[in-house]
């Protein structure tokens, strides 16, 4: 069983050929999102056109169709499917035109940004996580996740021959997500430097990185699965018009967060903390505020509303706050508390909480609107064009946005935070698709595709430090004596 290859003739131009090759095996192809086969046992012509089109794609689909192509005499058999042989469009280089590499280089790209930040944000203070307003090189490793996984939502729902079972998978999927966040994140591993294991489910964090990718993942699935027209795209403003249910969606959830984050009053409010590590008895701290659409670390909505609904036992403990000139003397890092140090320092604050989950749901929608332009546009210019527009928009919305009060806050997950953020993973992806997809420069892109791929792997062993757990369950003597240890990680005693 051979394939058929369509082959750009010379580079630059639109010259292309029919190749049949009786050693290449199988291997359907999409073009322009349909699978096609070709049920001929052999055709011997080899077959050349030229178009004054742009795209190979549209080219061969042309010539696929042309009343004189050898090809247009098969047989189709139903669902517009030609059996038995296949075909698939290819360059000289070799590349394919199925999968875009630069999804998994921009999915690789940001997880070895993760593992960077991970360990060298603590010798590095200026690219770890804001301790409160204000942005840094961290705090865009969720955001970009965020967003490809939108970009891929797009391309892998672009064609769905059962509504149905696409919904139950996207649900399936979401709760493999939320489950394995709560086994990782939820408290049940102690981390590094306690071989102990289990958590209290009184105690139990509900929140986490996993679940609010579970959330942004299942929402936006719901709406490219159910939320979308059926016109034909052939211009931005087509684009728009295809998907205005989605972005009426985007729209809502941004309105519902802008409306409760200024619009609640958050009243007082208090906490207990212990009086030491081997005490029983609790010191009851009370944080002053009676005020609406404060942005400050004590009094805003997202934390208040997070502390009403799980419950402020359920919040991750080492709020980023901590880090603070008002909460440590060695701020930017945890430490002391200051002598004047405000109450509310210690109080736990989950920096994936309920409500600034929604704006995260927003950056998924961009992403859906990215990978929208990759499966309606086939040139690489008006792909390139179509980013970069909504891009510096989004960048320049965020910053214009900042300046008048509305501050760039990840833990927050502001408005401001939400377009700086996907404006510039637009930037990044476009760069990433014209340096890779485009140009061909993928000589450098092994090991990113290999992250790209294992992306929630890596994160799973690394980032959630499941795999310095594992090491350090091995020592010999004392269980001080470990691997981590000896590379100076575990303690020493």
């Amino acid at each position: 069983m051979g394939s058929y290859q369509l082959i750009r003739e010379k580079k630059g131009t639109n010259d292309a050929r029919l190749r049949w090759d009786p050693q290449q095996q199988g291997g359907d192809v999409q073009i322009q999102g349909e699978t096609k086969n070709l049920l001929s046992p052999r055709i011997d012509v080899i077959t050349s056109e030229s178009t004054k089109d742009n795209d190979l794609e549209l080219s061969f689909q042309k010539f696929v169709a042309s009343p004189t192509s050898p090809l247009s005499t098969l047989p189709k058999s139903s669902g517009d499917h030609i059996g038995g042989h296949h075909f698939r469009m290819s360059n000289k280089n070799g590349g394919s035109n199925g999968r875009l590499l630069s999804l998994d280089i921009f999915r690789g790209i940001t997880v070895a940004l993760m593992i960077f930040v991970e360990y060298a944000g603590g010798l590095y203070p200026a690219i770890n996580h804001s301790p409160w307003d204000g942005i840094t090189l961290a705090d865009f490793v969720m955001p970009f996740f965020l967003f490809i996984v939108g970009v891929s939502l797009a391309l892998a729902y672009k064609n769905l021959p059962c509504r149905l079972t696409a919904t139950g998978k996207a649900v399936h999927r979401a709760l493999k997500l939320l489950i394995l966040g709560l086994f990782l994140q939820g408290g049940y591993f102690h981390g590094i430097k306690n071989l102990t294991y289990g958590v209290d489910v009184e105690r139990i964090r509900w929140t986490g990185i996993l679940q609010r990718i579970a959330i942004s993942f299942l929402l936006a699935a719901m709406c490219e699965i159910w939320l979308k027209g059926d016109n034909k795209v052939n211009s931005g403003q087509s684009l728009l018009k295809r998907y205005h249910q989605q972005w009426a969606m985007a729209i809502i959830v941004t309105a519902l967060y802008l409306s409760l984050f200024y619009g609640l009053y958050v009243p007082d409010w208090e906490y207990q903390m212990p009086m030491d590590v081997s005490s029983s008895e609790a010191k009851i701290f009370t944080v002053k505020c009676g005020v609406r659409g404060d942005t400050g670390p004590a009094c805003n909505a997202v934390g208040m509303i997070d502390r009403k609904i799980l419950g402020i036992q359920h919040l991750y403990t080492r709020a980023i706050y901590g880090r603070s000139k008002e909460c440590s003397v060695n701020s930017p890092n945890y430490g002391p508390l200051p002598l004047d140090a405000p109450s509310w320092c210690q109080a736990p604050f989950d920096p994936e909480g309920l409500l600034s989950s929604l704006m995260a749901i927003v950056t998924c929608f961009i992403g859906l609107h990215y990978g929208h332009i990759i499966v309606h546009f086939k040139d690489h210019k008006v792909r390139i064009q179509q980013w970069l527009i909504p891009s510096s928009c989004l960048v320049l919305l965020g910053v214009i946005c900042d300046c008048l009060g509305m501050h760039v806050n990840k833990v927050l997950y502001s408005f401001s935070y939400m377009c700086v953020t996907a404006g510039a993973a637009g930037f990044l992806f476009t760069a990433v698709y014209m340096m890779v997809d485009v140009w061909g420069y993928r000589h450098w892109t092994t090991v990113l595709k290999w992250m790209g791929t294992n992306a929630l792997l890596i994160y799973i062993l690394v980032s959630c430090n499941i795999l310095p757990v594992i090491l350090q369950g091995f020592y010999w003597s004392r269980p001080d004596n470990n691997i981590l240890t000896v590379i100076g990680i575990g303690p020493k005693k």
